[in-house]
């Protein structure tokens, strides 16, 4: 799925400090290698973010944990969720896999595990089964959103704006995910923009972005990383290594502190202001996701989170707060 260009309606966001929030992918566990299956709905892994929660409370970090259904649906994972969203040391919001969410109308492969390729009204019915299951769990209506998979579609914000919501935080810049039937943010703003001129619902894009001397030219051509030439000389691996261009997520998964703390340094110079820094919640239980495969994996991605606040908070001066406190932020 191909997005039209848009003329970016950029939020006014009067920081004088930059900003960092944290959004969790809170959901089933389910093994990444294997195709997608309706059965797999356990949350077990959900208290598992106690040991996140060891960092974020000395941090004043307050995450955002953007659910979906199952773990909505879950009496002892929504439990706990509510626990800490109710003690003021967590948001909640709401996030949709499209193959455990009723109704089950559509096959279960690869292009639907996208739910913004599913046709407009299956879409929105499971996105509103989603959104009943996380109100039903924390007794108010979620007004955060992340698709799951990124699979925004051509209908999913409208859908979002009819059913309440004031933030989603979906698009990935200079990511492309059509080679595997999912959609392309080439092009897509790096900070808060308004998704549509009633200024109903405020975009707050994943942090993806360059660092490196030719940090620019990565920024203005889109895709020359993804290129299939570029990728058989090995070009993104020699430009890292060289440190003359990285594209990188400020993430835990896939990498390191070094590279994040480098890609905020790079952004932050370049006038960015607002970062968003995310995982999946079965990362805080080894053995569910490809990045945490043991204890010693684990104990790695925490002093990875851990070293990232530390140098936003303590080398480049910046503050943290919550996908709703930059919806709040936003002048409409």
């Amino acid at each position: 799925m191909s997005w039209a260009p848009l003329q970016p309606d950029i939020a006014k966001l009067d920081f004088d400090r930059p900003q960092l929030l944290v959004v969790v992918d809170t959901e089933e566990e389910f093994d990444w290698q294997q195709p997608f299956d309706r059965q797999r709905t356990s949350t077990a892994s959900i208290p598992a973010q106690d040991r996140a929660h060891a960092i974020y409370d000395r941090y004043g970090v307050v995450p955002t944990y953007v659910m979906d259904y199952p773990v909505a649906t879950s009496p002892g994972a929504s439990r706990y969720l509510r626990r800490l969203v109710d003690a003021g040391r967590a948001d909640f919001g709401t996030h949709c896999h499209p193959w455990v969410t009723p109704p089950f109308d559509e096959a279960v492969n690869h292009f639907n595990s996208f739910h913004g390729n599913l046709p407009p009204e299956l879409e929105a019915a499971k996105i509103r089964a989603s959104t009943a299951a996380v109100a039903q769990a924390f007794g108010a209506a979620p007004r955060s959103f992340k698709a799951g998979r990124y699979g925004l579609g051509p209908q999913t914000w409208a859908t979002l704006i009819e059913l309440g919501y004031t933030v989603d935080c979906s698009v990935v810049p200079h990511t492309r995910y059509s080679a595997q039937g999912g959609p392309d943010f080439y092009g897509q703003p790096e900070q808060p923009f308004f998704t549509d001129a009633t200024r109903r619902l405020l975009e707050v894009p994943l942090t993806v972005g360059y660092s490196g001397r030719f940090s620019a030219f990565g920024r203005r051509v889109n895709g020359f990383v993804d290129a299939p030439l570029a990728q058989a000389l090995r070009l993104p691996g020699l430009l890292s290594r060289s440190g003359l261009m990285e594209r990188a997520r400020l993430s835990p998964e896939g990498f390191d502190a070094a590279t994040q703390c480098r890609l905020l340094r790079a952004m932050v110079a370049q006038g960015v202001r607002v970062f968003t820094l995310s995982y999946h919640s079965p990362s805080l239980a080894p053995g569910h996701t490809p990045y945490v495969p043991d204890e010693a994996a684990l104990a790695a991605f925490l002093r990875c989170v851990e070293a990232v606040l530390d140098c936003f908070q303590n080398e480049l001066g910046g503050a943290f707060t919550t996908l709703a406190g930059i919806d709040r932020q936003a002048c409409r």
